[in-house]
């Protein structure tokens, strides 16, 4: 089981949760040619180790998360909102003036 410590909802199990991808691939502008949406699509690096990686929390909150994890030992290292814009408007709708911790085993407040 892997827990996943969402900024907003505090702890939760894995399977709250989808995985989207990799958050680290960097697309190209929508006029590039053919063969940079190919390859960046297409030609990706595996990682072994820490992985920058997007997920949403479908049974709860439904926010995007950029979760920092090892994909060797599962550890998640930290978890925070994909946009920036979008942890300014969860923190205001919880009544607080920054969003909450971002730490695994920090509860959230």
């Amino acid at each position: 089981m892997m827990l996943i410590h969402c900024p907003f909802c505090g702890p939760r199990d894995q399977s709250e949760f989808t995985y989207l991808g990799d958050a680290s691939i960097t697309y190209p502008p929508l006029d590039a040619p053919y063969e940079a949406w190919c390859d960046a699509i297409f030609l990706r690096e595996n990682p072994r180790g820490v992985a920058v990686e997007l997920w949403q929390h479908t049974l709860g909150c439904r926010s995007f998360l950029k979760i920092v994890r090892n994909t060797l030992t599962h550890e998640i290292l930290s978890v925070e909102y994909a946009s920036p814009t979008m942890a300014a408007a969860m923190a205001a709708e919880a009544g607080l003036s920054v969003p909450p911790s971002t730490l695994p085993g920090e509860a959230a407040e």
